[in-house]
């Protein structure tokens, strides 16, 4: 294979003659082998995309000819299109706060640039990676400054999932309306709830979701970028300092602002932090919307079986029939995924020191990661489960009506303490409440059935009706006494 040489402070390296990349990119190559992922595709496009406004503000302030300037927007824009991304080479995690893929970029760029300007790759007198590709730039601005465009060019199809799941939660809810299933408390029976009901609060917590992803643009949009290495902004020029993000926004097709305060948006991180938190509570909460629907498909007969979720595939290699929910099981396990790189992103904030924090790469990585996983996981839980979920309504009304906690609605009526001897009977004999209670003579039925309409139950704001039916307090304490019910 045929070779040039190349050589930066450390050495020479020998590099493939065809590669457009160079030493400082082939030596990250052999330094850092870690996850053996490239960098994110969308994070290679926003890095051509600052360099593609760092050169039109340069050639404005007349440090780049229109030769130079012109070259390296072509080779960008190549870039941005996709093309040469096989080229960027180091890997995804890597020491250095991200000079390696920095470096990368002005690598791959410049030599596209002197190729385009009739010159060889490694003829860095015609472009050189540094002094005009960099120029202006360093990697602590150029780094968290293409890391939030990513995020913000990464949320909106996360987003888009997300409604997209609410809505499908909130047709359920719809449909579901009319079922009658009981409500559990530390998965014990509690009080009776409409199947529609859980299902639109989580349609309401998937929302919530979503509006505090959408509030994390007013962070993501302030970038450092022109602050070069720690915020003092040298080696810029003045027309560069002030036109970089007019630039940034034409190019990127964003409203994004620089940081007032360019020492602080160099050296804290806590945007990336509120950012993971925000994706983990996501995560979170998807994850407890999938064990409740493993708990509610549960079964199908020796469980709680009230819904049925859409089977997808077997679910043993020796049990024959056997279906799984293995899509609330793959949504869960990206959200113990999600919650445990928003560990490493808190970590890697927390370990910055000084003027820099040196761990970007693994904060990108990992946040990257999180937003992708999640809208696969959002896509497959509405496409795969949500839209074909079933309810077993028979089932869930005599779950329903031969539950001893129907007891609670009499409390207003008989008392707490006669409510829950009737529980406890009920329990022990197998009796309904209603039977019980009628046996007894405690109510009538017409009292009784306006006290254990169970539709009338989950009504938030019904009016209770005080019968006055209760036996005198003496009278109760009198039966207790003798071991009467």
């Amino acid at each position: 294979m045929a070779v040039r040489e190349e050589s930066d402070s450390i050495g020479t390296l020998e590099v493939p003659a065809k590669a457009y990349y160079g030493v400082q990119s082939l030596r990250a190559k052999h330094n850092f082998q870690i996850t053996g992922r490239p960098l994110h595709p969308e994070l290679i496009r926003n890095l051509a995309r600052i360099k593609k406004a760092a050169a039109l503000t340069n050639r404005e302030a007349h440090l780049l000819t229109e030769k130079e300037a012109g070259a390296i927007i072509r080779a960008c824009d190549e870039i941005i299109q996709g093309k040469l991304h096989n080229q960027f080479i180091v890997d995804a995690i890597q020491g250095g706060a991200g000079t390696s893929a920095n470096m990368n970029a002005n690598e791959v760029i410049a030599n596209r640039a002197i190729e385009i300007l009739g010159g060889t790759k490694g003829d860095y007198s015609l472009i050189h990676p540094n002094d005009q590709v960099n120029m202006a730039q360093s990697t602590n601005d150029v780094i968290p400054s293409a890391g939030k465009l990513t995020i913000m060019a990464l949320m909106p199809p996360l987003l888009e999932e997300l409604e997209k799941l609410a809505t499908a939660l909130e047709e359920k809810a719809l449909e579901f309306d009319d079922v009658v299933k009981m409500g559990r408390t530390q998965l014990q029976d509690a009080v009776p709830i409409r199947l529609g009901q859980s299902f639109e609060a989580y349609a309401k917590v998937v929302r919530r979701d979503i509006e505090r992803l959408r509030s994390l643009k007013g962070e993501l949009r302030v970038l450092n970028i022109g602050g070069t290495a720690v915020g003092t902004a040298i080696n810029v020029n003045p027309v560069y300092l002030f036109q970089i993000i007019k630039n940034i926004n034409l190019v990127c097709g964003t409203d994004c602002v620089q940081a007032e305060d360019l020492f602080d948006a160099t050296q804290n991180l806590d945007s990336f932090v509120h950012t993971s938190a925000i994706l983990k509570t996501c995560a979170v909460n998807l994850s407890k919307i999938c064990n409740d629907l493993r708990l509610l498909s549960s079964g199908p007969h020796a469980g709680l079986g009230e819904i049925n979720l859409p089977p997808k595939q077997n679910g043993s290699s020796i049990m024959p029939g056997k279906i799984n929910p293995v899509i609330p099981e793959v949504v869960s396990q990206v959200a113990f995924n999600v919650i445990g790189n928003d560990v490493a992103v808190t970590m890697a904030a927390e370990a910055g020191q000084l003027e820099l924090n040196a761990f970007e790469p693994v904060i990108f990585y990992k946040i990257f990661e999180s937003m992708d996983t999640l809208k696969g996981a959002v896509c497959t839980l509405r496409e795969n489960c949500i839209k074909g979920i079933t309810a077993n309504r028979e089932h869930c009304r005599r779950m329903v009506e031969s539950s001893p906690a129907l007891a609670t609605a009499l409390s207003p009526n008989l008392g707490y303490k006669r409510a829950a001897q009737i529980a406890k009977r009920a329990l022990k004999t197998g009796a309904s409440v209603r039977q019980i209670v009628l046996d007894e003579g405690w109510m009538t039925e017409e009292q009784l059935n306006r006290c254990l309409d169970v539709k009338d139950m989950t009504q938030p704001g019904h009016l209770v009706e005080y019968a006055k039916v209760m036996p005198a307090e003496e009278e109760l304490e009198k039966k207790e006494r003798v071991g009467q019910p």
